[in-house]
């Protein structure tokens, strides 16, 4: 089973649960992005998260987005 989780605009503060101090595991930016595969946790920028997401999805047990927060 996978679950997505994606902020809504009434619980988007509550869903916030990436920091500053998260980071991209590819290139080291801000990570706002984190899947779960295999029981290991993986974070990606948005650049990153955007690029293997469609590979990642596939077998992601979580998916947990967090880009919205972009555009704040």
């Amino acid at each position: 089973m996978t679950t997505l989780s994606t902020p809504t605009e009434t619980s988007a503060v509550l869903e916030h649960r990436l920091t500053a101090m998260d980071r991209c595991d590819s290139c080291g930016a801000q990570a706002y992005i984190a899947a779960e595969v295999n029981g290991t946790e993986m974070l990606f920028c948005a650049h990153h998260g955007r690029k293997y997401e469609e590979k990642l999805r596939a077998i992601a047990t979580s998916w947990h987005d967090e880009t919205a927060r972009l555009s704040e």
